[in-house]
């Protein structure tokens, strides 16, 4: 699988989004085990996940869990997958989504998804979304002293703005390696922010890249133009967004969720498809 860099370390093109097998309607547990090792065995070697990842009340964490069960059962094959996650977004177990933005949370949060990763450094810890109750400098510092201090090894920031990019960028000093923000065929006003991403060499992580969980088998009837490129190439039309997203800019890294083995196989080889100038502009145009 083709590579690309996030901060110092180079990681496979297509990631894992871990989500969907924590949240509702999520798989037994032995699936989503099967789900992620189909990924490290297709070449996936960056895995998204975060501590709000959960369903019910409780569990928090529940993703990150899964994740390093997996890694463990993997075994030495594991060695170097960087798993990313996230704090700053809570789920009180009714279905909702809040937010924590407060320094004290953050710095506590990482250092217990630490413990549930079974590591000692994060490889790449991000501040999940903005709350709008504390200054946005106030939460991205508390993630600069943890860089400081040891316990992420990178850090990144979700859900933001371009102005939030270049501020979270000067107050780490510089060090900001990752982006995470929804983009997707359907859904492209991060558009700039990728944009800015790549002008600064930042990786750009999309979420939901394939429009998300209940949008994605829609794709090819609102977006037609992807599947008439997908029917031109050979390939479905999820491969087709992705090998879309990748070819925008060499710091995308589309990190599409999964819940089957037969997903994430499929997402992983959106990097072998190559797409024409006259096809990304058909696409970009759509």
């Amino acid at each position: 699988m083709k590579q690309r860099a996030i901060g110092g370390q180079t990681v496979s093109a297509i990631g894992l989004g871990g989500m969907p097998m924590s949240i509702e309607g999520r798989p037994d547990t032995r699936r989503s085990i099967a789900t992620i090792h189909a990924a490290l065995d297709a070449g996936v070697t960056l895995i998204d996940t975060a501590d709000a990842y959960h369903r019910d009340a409780g569990e928090v964490g529940h993703n990150e869990e899964l994740i390093a069960r997996a890694l463990q059962e993997y075994g030495q094959g594991a060695d170097g997958v960087l798993v990313a996650t996230k704090g700053g977004h809570l789920r009180p177990g009714d279905g909702s989504w809040t937010v924590n933005g407060s320094p004290a949370h953050l710095k506590q949060a990482a250092k217990e998804s630490a413990k549930r990763l079974g590591v000692e450094a994060i490889g790449l810890y991000q501040f999940h979304r903005p709350d709008p109750r504390v200054p946005y400098a106030d939460s991205v510092g508390a993630i600069r002293d943890l860089l400081d201090e040891g316990v992420i090894v990178m850090a990144g920031i979700s859900n933001a703005s371009v102005d939030q990019i270049d501020e979270a960028n000067e107050i780490l000093g510089g060090r900001l390696a990752s982006v995470q923000n929804q983009f997707s065929a359907r859904f492209r006003s991060s558009l700039p922010e990728l944009e800015r991403c790549d002008a600064l060499g930042i990786a750009f992580l999309p979420w939901s890249p394939l429009g998300g969980i209940a949008n994605a088998p829609e794709l090819s009837a609102q977006q037609a133009v992807f599947q008439e490129v997908a029917d031109e190439v050979g390939v479905s039309v999820y491969r087709v967004t992705l090998a879309w997203e990748l070819a925008l800019a060499p710091v995308v890294v589309p990190i599409p969720g999964a819940s089957r083995p037969e997903s994430i196989r499929d997402s992983a080889t959106a990097t072998d498809v190559e797409l024409t100038a006259e096809q990304m502009s058909r696409l970009s145009a759509a």
